[in-house]
């Protein structure tokens, strides 16, 4: 009796610590991401011996200026298979003030090569991040690497009318007043 209760004993401690071991979050995060005139790369590299671990990075960037700012962003990693290195689960876009969902990322290929884009319209100005998650699928070395870019929003074609509309009527008051005073 003690005998089976001690190898019970030793049994769920062996399960407990191999499940602890899988649930290991690795990952060099928050990161700064360096915007240079708009436009900037991402990732992160995972030693080997890193099989079964999760990852959630996040990269940080600030929009300046005026608002309405649309930003694209991919991210990817590429190995010889799909059960080496690493398999890229979610990539997702969040205003910092109240981690606010910005734009979801739409998964353009998975297995050996991993690719998601993110867009994302009408930011305001303000911090943001991009937030890669995955998984670790073997024990060998993995990476993953991105870009982001930003653009000032282009103004929709109902508003060069009214800028159209608002010159023309500016050039009729205009007129009216020199025709006015000739009389």
């Amino acid at each position: 009796m003690k005998k089976s209760l001690i190898a019970a004993v030793v049994f769920a401690s062996a399960t407990f610590g191999s499940s602890a071991v899988m649930a290991q979050v690795i990952g060099n995060s928050p990161q700064a991401l360096s915007l240079t005139d708009g436009s900037g790369y991402f990732g992160d590299v995972f030693g080997a011996d890193n099989g079964g671990a999760t990852f959630s990075d996040r990269f940080t960037f600030t929009v300046s200026g005026t608002t309405g700012s649309s930003m694209n962003a991919i991210v990817g990693s590429s190995s010889s298979a799909p059960d080496v290195g690493l398999d890229i689960t979610g990539f997702s876009v969040y205003r910092a003030a109240g981690d606010t969902l910005v734009a979801t990322g739409s998964q353009w290929h998975s297995g050996a090569t991993d690719v998601w884009t993110a867009y994302g319209d009408n930011l305001a100005a303000g911090d943001y991040y991009i937030r890669v998650n995955g998984n670790v699928v073997s024990d060998d070395s993995a990476a993953f690497g991105g870009a982001v870019s930003l653009a000032a929003a282009v103004p929709e074609p109902e508003t060069y009318g009214m800028m159209l509309g608002g010159l023309g009527l500016l050039g009729l008051l205009a007129r009216r007043r020199k025709g006015g005073r000739q009389a």
